[in-house]
């Protein structure tokens, strides 16, 4: 049997909760209703999985998580908390609680969330037993991540993590600005995963409308009238590999729920049919927002975030690694020749060309990048590229020139306004990059906007 701690200050519901997970002959429970026996015990004993309240006296929820991510306990933990704390709920998932129960507790969703932990503890359990060279000094493979050339340590880092979790089939949430390389990440899991041989599909969820993208997923039954025939789907369509799903926070919340199910049972129904089946595939999807964040809670399955917080990735942008751009410019370099069938050619970069480049914040990260250099070598004469070669218009958002106007005394507030309004136009209506080069929160654009 399996053994469950549940802790809660409230007698009645740990009595409640013993008695309900005896009668199923499955799991045995400890009940600890003094918040401050905890450490001591989980130093004593080991569990499969711990119910955790988080409002209590002395000693709080966040507490106890804070308390096991200091002593590395990596016994997953099922939040139990009232209908109005999900925002409490959010922290306890960033602090690494598997998931999360509202109070009055279904006992059937109970039994599925408590399976679902303890495999996912068994998952972990074999993840720290894989070779020690998966986590630490050189990575196993280089050559699956060549396409991300780095040497900034965050980066690194990332990648033992994804070499470490492709070993087995748990989803992933990979965010980050647009163009950091999220679904390049996707591909070196899925190279390096035991699904390698199987399908690798990835799909923009923004690409799609929210009505359709339900039978573009799960696929459709033939439908009895014959107006529609049968349809493959794009988990069928991913059997054996990996379905990468990007913008994840565009599909609607109904599809949202049914890809929830496909995580968390492997299961899943086409449109117009009520046929289970039993899917295999290896769901990574990704995201440009910090969907944890509130303002997203009425769009965004906090069920399906839950799920996919458990195992998350954030690539930085590229202006907070600036010693990894000569790198990617030697990498695209590389690639540009052999599109163009010029494999043979050396090109170098001035120096001026690439003090510019370093210089440079790019709102659009590794994609820009990317641009820039295939334009650079398009019109490259002999075998260096020089400022000669960088079109005028990116030599100006690279390094605007300074105006030789007189100088006008304005309110502060106004130049404030001025210096937002420029900065969207240079993003080009995008509130996300803009807030991230005036270094400031996306609700401080949106009002901005709101306010004219």
């Amino acid at each position: 049997m399996k053994k469950v701690l549940i802790v809660d200050d409230d007698v009645a519901v740990t009595n409640y909760f013993m008695v309900f997970l005896m009668q199923t002959e499955r799991f045995e429970s400890t009940v600890v209703n003094d918040s401050r026996k905890v450490e001591e015990l989980l130093s004593n004993e080991d569990f499969s999985v711990i119910m955790l309240d988080l409002d209590m006296p002395n000693v709080s929820g966040i507490d106890i998580l804070n308390m096991m991510q200091a002593r590395k306990i990596s016994t997953p933990v099922i939040i139990l908390t009232g209908a109005n704390d999900v925002d409490l709920a959010v922290k306890s998932m960033k602090r690494g609680a598997f998931d999360y129960l509202t109070k009055p507790v279904d006992d059937e969703h109970l039994i599925e969330v408590l399976d679902s932990a303890i495999e996912h503890g068994a998952l972990n359990v074999k993840l720290d037993l894989l070779p020690e060279n998966l986590t630490q000094g050189e990575l196993t493979d280089k050559k699956v991540f060549e396409h991300l050339p780095t040497q900034n340590k965050e980066m690194i880092s990332l990648f033992h993590n994804a070499e470490k979790v492709a070993k087995c089939d748990l989803s992933i949430f990979i965010w980050g600005e647009q163009g950091t390389g999220k679904e390049s990440l996707a591909r070196a899991i899925h190279r390096s995963s035991l699904r390698v041989s199987k399908p690798f599909i990835a799909v923009d969820g923004a690409a799609h409308r929210q009505d359709d993208f339900s039978s573009e997923l799960f696929g459709r039954a033939k439908d009895w009238s014959g107006k529609h025939d049968e349809k493959q789907g794009f988990i069928e369509a991913s059997k054996g590999g990996t379905l990468f799903i990007d913008n994840i926070d565009c599909l609607g919340l109904p599809v949202q729920a049914r890809l929830k199910r496909v995580i968390q049972n492997s299961e899943y129904y086409k449109d117009s049919s009520t046929e289970i089946i039993k899917s295999d595939v290896r769901i990574i999807v990704s995201s440009t927002r910090d969907l944890t964040s509130s303002k997203y809670r009425d769009t965004f399955s906090r069920d399906l975030l839950y799920h996919l917080m458990v195992n998350s990735m954030r690539i930085p942008p590229l202006r907070k690694r600036q010693e990894d751009i000569p790198l990617i410019v030697d990498y695209f370099l590389k690639q540009e020749l052999t599109k163009l069938k010029q494999d043979g050619k050396t090109l170098t970069i001035s120096d001026d060309f690439m003090e510019l480049l370093l210089q440079y914040s790019y709102p659009d990260n590794i994609q820009e990048l990317q641009n820039i250099i295939a334009c650079a070598v398009v019109g490259a004469e002999g075998n260096e590229i020089t400022l000669s070669n960088l079109s005028p218009y990116i030599r100006e958002r690279i390094n605007p020139g300074d105006s030789t106007g007189d100088f006008i005394p304005a309110r502060l507030k106004d130049c404030i306004s001025d210096h937002i309004d420029k900065t969207l136009k240079y993003c080009g209506g995008n509130i996300d990059q803009a807030a991230a080069l005036l270094g400031v929160s996306v609700d401080k654009v949106s009002d901005h906007l709101l306010t004219k």
